[in-house]
């Protein structure tokens, strides 16, 4: 089983934002694998689906950008799952707009998203998949920047790179992160491959301690993991 994260923020305000690439991207995906309709839980919104064999669910955290890992914790723990089998698709304001970057592991690079689920799931040992939105122009607040919307010379650019992603998303469920590094990561001359020759045999074995939450969303008492007290904000 695999879990494809989209990172955003929830409500009309925040549709077609910059920083809610990655809620249109899990949404293609779902329409690609064909996902029933998808239901409220873990602090989200869920949609699942069988390719070839393989369950896939598909989750749109609801708690806000930087509250991120509370929605994907609940997840992970329900479904039992270890952070190879989750990939969580976001923005980043590091890498030119369109350009896609998608890393085994890794730290959270300045996304706070991405930052809230490894202090939640307690390890930055799952795959990721950035989308790049640019630096804000001089003058810009980096906030205000992220939740605007592209302009009409990004837009084509963006919803192909948003397209590219999502069929890569498939791809890592059907043929595994290395095999998605090597094709999509190519453009820029950085494969897994490269990767794993430039950290030689630095890689540790990914480590999750699945807790007993039920999946309805609300109690973690029982969990291994670290609770995170950091206040909700669509801006990350």
């Amino acid at each position: 089983m695999k879990l494809i994260v989209g990172l955003g923020n929830p409500g009309r305000k925040y549709e077609q934002t910059r920083h809610n690439v990655g809620f249109v991207v899990a949404a293609k995906v779902a329409a690609l694998i064909g996902a029933g309709a998808s239901r409220t839980r873990f602090e989200g919104e869920l949609a699942e689906a069988n390719l070839e064999g393989e369950k896939v669910v598909v989750l749109w955290p609801h708690t806000y950008m930087n509250a991120s890992g509370k929605s994907v914790r609940k997840a992970c723990d329900f479904y039992k799952l270890t952070p190879g089998d989750l990939l969580v698709i976001c923005d980043d304001l590091n890498l030119p707009t369109g350009r896609l970057r998608i890393r085994a592991t890794g730290s959270a690079g300045g996304q706070k998203g991405i930052a809230d689920i490894i202090r939640h799931l307690g390890t930055d040992e799952f795959p990721r998949m950035r989308i790049g939105i640019d630096r804000p122009p001089q003058g810009w607040e980096a906030s205000d920047y992220v939740l605007g919307k592209f302009n009409k010379d990004e837009q084509d650019m963006i919803e192909a790179s948003m397209t590219d992603a999502a069929h890569a998303a498939i791809e890592w469920v059907r043929g595994g992160i290395g095999p998605v590094m090597n094709r999509y990561n190519a453009r820029t001359g950085e494969t897994a491959d490269n990767k794993k020759r430039k950290n030689n045999n630095s890689e540790n074995p990914a480590k999750h301690h699945p807790s007993n939450d039920d999946g309805g969303g609300t109690s973690e008492s029982s969990s291994e993991f670290p609770t995170d007290n950091q206040s909700d904000s669509p801006a990350g």
